[in-house]
């Protein structure tokens, strides 16, 4: 067992000193792929970044005394970065907040920084070579930490002085920085307690990480477990003659992992990165008991052999061609791993996966593919047998707790649930007689847990979840979740409401949450009754104030469209004007209640979700919510109230001798473009959120709890809102202005025909209507003409060919 690491994790004093310690500028050395990515996600929390590179080695005489010649790859570099598909600021004004410069020039600047970052090539010669510069220039007490993958921490401290040592860690990050959520935590014997304690803090609360402390071992703990899981897989694809196509069909969310499945991971990631790590494991691992499994496979060698390391190259286990398919897509080519040829990808027909897209809860389904007895279940069955025993052979040799291992493997690689989660979800029992019958060696540890009586990894009791301890062999908390809402702790307790479509939680201090649980969330019937039922609740009974608010991927992904095309088809519009007056009536509601209502986003905030949340006393969103009004890509306006709310936000916007044009222009390019933020901070922009009332979490994990602080702070002297009756429309002077910008997007073949009738429609709204010249209006007026304008496009033949097309295809149709 380390000691060091407990006493790093329990050390009181430690976490009082780490919280007074304070970032205001880090530098990042090394500007390539991570490091500007790191850089990057710094400037993203609004801390000063110094980014340094080396000089380049090409100068011609004249550019020897140019900056800008001199500082050309740290420029590059960062320039490249902002430019990729994955943008690694929440804001491209953020990029205001980092520096460049080079080794040469302006290393000496480190010392104005309180965190030096080393990102430069995976050698550990050159990392000590920056390492002793980075001592004669550092101020003393700065932190210091490398993100190598794997590269031993203590290698790298020799010949440092004490200060640097005891300052001295590992932090790895995962590629991109900004969306991969693990950030592992390395200290040495001689790190300071109070140093790992800030690192653990800082990078879940500021950097919005899923901190993770790891023992100075190979590739730590993300790395060794996943990399073993894939090789796995590599291993058993060839013993059971299965193509890459089932393997990843298999091995995606059909059992909880990312869609990329195996191979396509291994292409987006890189065959010589990947390689790389299993050789560094098998070379640096000799007593690991799965070392066979790290054997590179004739197939992959061939892939690296041909250099062939799949995205970055264009070709790798699959090739996107350049030739069409009936349907107008690409033709994609996979390799056939006994010949290594490449033919036409086929679709793949397995019995379990079949049955298994018609369960939707991840638990089910997974035990439902785990028992089946066909290819499918069959690989299953052998990768956990040996996910399991490696896991459970992996403590206390890179973690002392599993659930360490589970963060992991969630955070670094995507899964829904860790190891140790799994096997609780196919029985421990089950999963011990599964690896014993395929030859594996389950710990001691795991038989010693069961003859005492104990059947899980992990227990809820009285909203607390907990683990088992190796060393304790009793269930202690899961550390550092102390501030987290999870909902799927409060299932113990009967709801305080609930429907099909909804759950009603009691979270404590007198604060409701209603948790969504249709499917992809969307908004139906049973979610807008909920929502009037909760306020109904909060109100009658006493509550201090009500979040919305869940912890799936996706907050919403909008109104349940399903419904309003059925209604469209059969010419209800009846029905269709009451459903939509529903909705106008239950965000109004989320407004005008007498209680305190707050939203906590994550994901797709799309449609219904953005007009909620715009009608909340404020919501609470974490950084990586996608907000945005898209009903025009279904040739609609929003109907819940959103055009209105647009409309009165431009009016909040106009002052005396404001020409006001411009801010409805704004308002109407925002809707007409379906525009979607794609941070938290960009929906300030687009005023989907406005800093008078919203604030932004950087931790997903944390927006729940952050909402119900709002909700607490809003009670104390909350006063129920009046609706409004001055809101400032523009009439015909706003409708002329709105109809030429509609215009120019047609001409610029930015909008079909169609999407010019429906734009204009949006302008109709937001204008007030054909009022002769400025006036004001109530919010109902508004919200009237909102839902009289959603009724007409509803009819219309292209209207519903862009429903019929969103549900069949799940993406926008233009006609």
């Amino acid at each position: 067992m380390d000691n060091t690491l407990v006493s790093q994790k329990t050390d009181t004093a430690a976490v009082t000193k780490a919280a007074h310690r304070k970032i205001r500028k880090v530098a990042v050395l090394g500007a390539g792929l991570m490091g500007s990515g790191i850089a990057c996600h710094f400037a993203n929390i609004g801390v000063e970044v110094l980014l340094l590179d080396i000089v380049p080695f090409d100068l011609k005489e004249e550019e020897k005394n140019n900056p800008a010649a001199r500082n050309r790859i740290v420029n590059d570099a960062l320039k490249t970065a902002i430019k990729s598909k994955f943008a690694p600021l929440y804001d491209k004004g953020f990029a205001n907040r980092i520096q460049t410069g080079n080794f040469d020039d302006d290393f000496e600047k480190i010392g104005e920084c309180d965190w030096v970052i080393e990102v430069v090539v995976e050698r550990l010669d050159i990392k000590k070579q920056v390492f002793e510069k980075v001592e004669k220039h550092r101020k003393a007490g700065a932190l210091v930490t490398s993100n190598t993958s794997g590269i031993p921490i203590h290698m790298m401290m020799e010949g440092r002085s004490d200060d640097f040592k005891q300052n001295f860690a590992g932090t790895h990050f995962f590629n991109p920085p900004r969306y991969m959520r693990l950030l592992e935590i390395i200290p040495t014997p001689e790190t300071h307690a109070e140093v790992t304690e800030f690192l653990m803090d800082y990078g879940d609360r500021f950097l919005g990480k899923q901190t993770v402390l790891c023992k100075d071992t190979p590739a730590f703990i993300a790395n060794r477990v996943g990399v073993y899981a894939m090789a796995k897989i590599f291993q058993l694809t060839s013993e059971l003659g299965m193509t890459i196509e089932e393997v990843d069909k298999v091995t995606g969310p059909a059992i909880g992992r990312p869609k990329t499945g195996t191979f396509r991971l291994g292409d987006l990631v890189g065959h010589d990165t990947s390689v790389k790590v299993i050789q560094g494991i098998r070379d640096n691992c000799p007593n690991d008991e799965q070392a066979g499994a790290f054997e590179i496979p004739k197939y992959l060698q061939h892939l690296i052999d041909n250099k062939w390391f799949g995205n970055k190259s264009r070709k790798g286990f699959y090739e996107k061609t350049k030739e069409k398919d009936e349907k107008g897509r690409p033709v994609i080519l996979a390799l056939n791993l006994e010949t290594l040829e490449y033919a036409p990808s086929q679709r793949v027909d397995i019995p379990s996966l079949k049955a298994a897209k018609q369960i939707e809860e991840l638990p089910k389904r997974i035990q439902h593919i785990f028992k089946a007895e066909d290819k499918a279940g069959e690989l299953f069955r052998r990768s956990l047998a040996g996910l399991f025993a490696y896991v459970s052979n992996r403590i206390p040799e890179i973690s002392d707790t599993l659930f360490a291992i589970d963060d992991a493997i969630r955070a670094g690689f995507g899964w829904d649930i860790g190891p140790f989660e799994y096997w609780d979800t196919v029985g421990l029992q089950a999963g011990i007689e599964t690896a014993e019958k395929h030859g594996e060696q389950i710990a001691d540890w795991i038989k010693e847990m069961v003859a005492a009586g104990n059947e899980t990894f992990y227990k809820v009791e009285d909203g607390v979840r907990k683990y088992y301890d190796v060393q304790s062999k009793s269930y202690l908390p899961v550390p550092g979740t102390e501030e987290f809402i999870i909902l799927d702790n409060q299932r113990e307790k009967a709801p305080v409401f609930k429907n099909s479509e909804v759950v009603l939680h009691d979270i404590g201090d007198g604060v409701l949450c209603l948790e969504f649980t249709s499917k992809m969330n969307a908004m139906g019937e049973g979610i807008l009754r909920g929502i009037n039922e909760s306020i109904r609740i909060a109100e009658e009974d006493g509550w201090k104030g009500l979040v919305i608010g869940n912890n799936a991927q996706n907050f919403t992904v909008g109104a349940n469209l399903m419904m309003i095309g059925m209604l469209a088809y059969q010419g209800d519009f009846d029905e269709m004007n009451m459903a939509v007056n529903l909705f106008q009536q239950t965000t109004m509601r989320c407004r005008y209640s007498s209680i305190p209502v707050v939203a906590a986003t994550q994901g797709y905030v799309f449609g219904g979700g953005c007009e909620t949340i715009m009608h909340c006393d404020a919501a609470v969103a974490a950084a990586e919510s996608y907000i945005g009004l898209v009903e025009v890509g279904v040739g609609l306006i929003p109907g819940g109230g959103g055009t209105k709310e647009f409309a009165l936000r431009a009016s909040d916007k106009f002052f005396e001798g404001d020409v006001m044009i411009p801010t409805i222009i704004e308002k109407f390019k925002a809707i007409a473009m379906a525009s979607v933020a794609t941070s938290a901070y960009e929906a300030y922009k687009y005023d989907y959120l406005l800093e008078t009332k919203d604030s932004v979490v950087v931790n997903t994990q944390r927006n729940i709890g952050e909402a119900k602080k709002k909700v607490l702070e809003l009670a104390d002297n909350y006063t129920q809102p009046i609706q409004r009756t001055d809101v400032t429309v523009l009439g015909q002077t706003g409708l002329a202005a709105c109809y030429v910008a509609a215009n120019e997007l047609q001409l610029g073949r930015y909008a079909s025909e169609h999407d010019i009738k429906i734009a204009k429609k949006v302008a109709y709204v937001l204008c007030g209507g054909d009022l002769s010249g400025t006036q004001k209006v109530s919010e109902q007026y508004l919200l009237d003409i909102e839902r009289e304008a959603f009724l007409s496009l509803a009819g219309e033949q292209k209207t519903m060919e862009r429903i019929q097309h969103m549900l069949q295809t799940n993406k926008p149709l233009r006609n």
